[in-house]
């Protein structure tokens, strides 16, 4: 117990450290990208700072798995130069016991991550899409909540709010949309009711329409008017909608399931959210896998020229299987790949496949 105490705790000083330095050279790049980007608009030194610190947590967040091999590469090698896993062998513990630590230091934090560090992120996004588009002179055009989805657009002329309760899957064809106009005022100038509405360039193109002015008249139902077609003009485009969903990471992990209910209900496709989600639940596993594929490289007593090249193999071998989880995703998204399958297999794989490795070193 006291050994696994030990190395336990050597291996979060690892973390801790690689963390570290890897949040400050973020921080640093991360401030001269807001610099860059906010060069022409009125943002001060404190807003671009402000915003580096909002935007830093998220991509701290995505590189967990790569400063998780890192660590586990650190340690490994500092126990092999002082000759303190050689040791630990001489005393009856296998390598498989001396991973069990790690690992499960591994599989805490990735826990602690999904539970803690992902609501914090997605909140520090959200925040940081905010005062970005605010800087920009920019918004969201589209929410979605349980009364259905809305949508807004206009110009210094006027500005329309568009409730629909269903949409296809890029919000371009809206089925019993409600357009609201109001004037640059603020007040309502007429109310539009549609069975379907349909966006073409520049407009939306509105079918069974019925129209209510509510400007200069006493009962608008009186004045109300059915047309079979109606254009309404528009400022919209489809990947303005599109971009107003946000990213999945932007959602915590806690309200993803009800928003992903709220998509479908909505008629939208919830495929890359599902995929996220289960991503973000395997992510302790896939936290595991690094450690394992880091120590089965390092975890021998290293002699002569080979450490370096060892080292290498696990951090090539740790971005391939990087690489190939983000490729498993992009397949989930797209549907070629059940989303539990994409987010789950990956990690499993590399946990099989180091292993495998530590096995045939250790017994083989």
């Amino acid at each position: 117990m006291i050994l696994h105490r030990y190395f336990a705790i050597r291996f979060l000083k690892a973390f801790a450290g690689v963390f570290a330095v890897f949040f400050l050279i973020m921080v640093f790049l991360d401030l001269v990208e807001q610099l860059r980007r906010f060069s022409g608009t009125e943002a001060s030194l404190p807003d671009i700072i402000g915003l580096t610190m909002l935007n830093v947590p998220e991509g701290i967040y995505r590189i967990l798995p790569l400063i998780m091999i890192i660590a586990t590469v650190a340690l490994f090698l500092s126990l092999a130069r002082s000759s303190e896993m050689v040791v630990t062998r001489a005393a009856g513990r296998s390598a498989i016991r001396a991973l069990l630590s790690p690992v499960t230091m591994a599989f805490m934090i990735g826990v602690f991550g999904v539970a803690m560090l992902n609501p914090i992120v997605a909140a520090t996004s959200r925040e940081f899409e905010a005062r970005s588009n605010a800087l920009r002179g920019e918004d969201r055009v589209l929410t979605l909540g349980s009364t259905g989805l809305w949508l807004r657009q206009g110009d210094s002329d006027s500005q329309t709010v568009i409730r629909a309760e269903g949409a296809n899957l890029d919000g371009t064809e809206l089925m019993n949309a409600t357009f609201l106009t109001f004037s640059p005022e603020g007040t309502p100038q007429e109310r539009i009711a549609a069975a379907q509405a349909r966006l073409i360039d520049g407009a939306w193109f509105l079918e069974d329409t019925k129209i209510w002015p509510l400007q200069g008249v006493i009962t608008p139902e009186a004045n109300a008017d059915e047309q079979a077609t109606f254009i309404l003009p528009s400022t919209l485009t489809p990947d303005q909608i599109r971009d107003s969903f946000g990213t999945p990471s932007s959602i915590p992990i806690y309200d993803l399931p009800a928003f992903i209910a709220r998509l479908q209900a909505a008629g939208f496709s919830a495929q890359r959210h599902e995929v996220w989600l289960q991503t973000e639940l395997a992510l302790p596993v896939f936290l595991v896998a690094m450690v394992m594929i880091g120590a089965s490289f390092t975890l021998r007593h290293q002699r002569g020229g080979r450490t370096g090249m060892m080292v290498l193999f696990a951090i090539l071998l740790s971005f391939g299987i990087y690489f190939i989880r983000n490729f498993a995703a992009i397949l989930g998204e797209n549907g070629q790949l059940p989303a539990a399958l994409a987010a789950w297999a990956p990690p499993v794989a590399a946990i099989g496949l180091a292993l495998g490795f530590l096995l045939h070193k250790e017994d083989g």
